[in-house]
């Protein structure tokens, strides 16, 4: 399995919380669009076998028109061997996907069916306008819940991102936003804790005392909200970030996570294959002068032994499957399965972390998973950093 991202580095306004490469001008987005097809084009001879999964995000690429969303997708259907049931993601903002929206604008919901959709993503972030206008989101509350009905009506695979940890989200407001998403009958939530980010407005306004930081324990006491009423609901909580209902989950954050080749196309853009890892330069202005040159403008980092073992924990520990303890050793030999068990001793100590075996009717026997428990998911990426290897390759 493989994917193709495409990043589309436009957005309508800046929030205040984004970090993400974007530019608010439209005026080179069809350069852009043309030179993203020849990067596609540039980059067919590289050996990322067949592709399941195609994501286009940003950025906002629910800006792109009917037209240049299928000279993307025939692109890729031209130059790379699709399976027969492709996952194609488009993130897309609420505002663009309004009934107004979608009367006036370029994309419609018949041209995103015609070169294959199957997924939105859309980017709620919250059913309430104080909180929209704290983060500076372009949509109205009202407008996040009618795309929504509107997208039930035409994909029954569809997502919603929101976020937790805002300053002033109170935990009743917080349930409210869970239980709203629950209510719709959205297959897939994805929710993240607001993250304070240097050089954004977000956080020169804390700085300034213009709105109040907010203290980690109220971030994970609603992380545990979100837990406990999406179980109820019949979520499974498959990455830390992610709830699906089962059936749909998401197979491009799973690629992730299940340390599949990716290719990542656009300014900014990351690519993966196992031992190098890939990004394109973040400025819109060059990445079309290289590109349109027949210059791949990226630069690589060949992983050693060490960083694959650090991205496999990372990565693995994040999902409800945890680490194979069988894997590890025969990935990294038996050293480094026995210095992870070590390091994650005091895990297990405090509960933390836990071994569970589950059978293997392929191999008919059992095999161990390392996993983060409930008590421990607020805390993930901590204990996964206790598992690293510090020292060189």
């Amino acid at each position: 399995m493989s994917g193709i991202y495409i990043h589309i580095p436009f957005c309508k306004q800046a929030c205040h919380y984004c970090d993400f490469h974007f530019s608010t001008t439209l005026k080179k987005k069809g350069k852009l669009v043309d030179a993203l097809c020849k990067e596609l084009v540039l980059r067919k001879d590289e050996p990322i076998g067949e592709v399941q999964t195609i994501y286009f995000g940003g950025g906002t690429p629910s800006l792109l028109s009917s037209e240049e969303l299928e000279q993307l997708v025939k692109t890729i259907y031209s130059n790379y061997t699709i399976s027969k049931a492709p996952e194609i993601t488009l993130e897309a903002n609420p505002d663009d996907l309004s009934t107004e929206a979608l009367a006036k604008g370029d994309l419609s919901v018949k041209s995103m069916k015609e070169v294959g959709i199957n997924r939105l993503s859309i980017g709620i972030q919250s059913f309430f306008e104080e909180d929209l206008k704290l983060l500076n989101r372009v949509h109205s509350a009202d407008e996040a819940f009618e795309c929504v009905e509107m997208a039930k009506e035409h994909f029954d695979n569809i997502s919603i991102d929101l976020i937790y940890g805002i300053p002033g989200l109170s935990d009743v407001r917080w349930l409210e936003n869970v239980h709203k998403a629950i209510a719709m009958d959205i297959p897939h939530i994805s929710c993240y804790a607001l993250t304070v980010e240097p050089k954004t407005a977000l956080k020169a306004f804390i700085e300034k005392g213009i709105i109040p930081a907010v203290e980690d324990d109220v971030a994970q006491n609603q992380h545990e909200i979100l837990l406990r009423e999406t179980e109820k609901a019949g979520y499974d909580n498959y990455e830390f970030s992610n709830f699906g209902k089962p059936g749909f989950y998401s197979q491009n954050n799973m690629g992730y996570w299940q340390g599949k080749t990716y290719l990542g196309i656009g300014p900014s853009a990351h690519s993966y294959n196992g031992d190098q890892r890939s990004w394109n330069i973040a400025n819109n202005s060059k990445y079309i002068d290289e590109i349109e040159a027949g210059i791949l403008p990226s630069e690589q980092e060949r992983l050693s032994s060490k960083d694959k073992y650090n991205e496999y924990v990372m990565t693995r520990l994040r999902t409800q499957w945890g680490i194979s303890l069988d894997e590890v050793r025969d990935l990294f030999g038996k050293e480094r399965h026995d210095y992870m068990l070590e390091q994650a001793q005091p895990h297990i100590d405090t509960g933390y972390l836990a071994i569970i075996s589950s059978s293997d009717s392929a191999k008919k026997n059992s095999i161990e998973q390392l996993i983060v428990t409930k008590k421990g998911k607020f805390l993930s990426d901590g204990i996964a950093s206790d598992l690293f290897l510090i020292e060189p390759a």
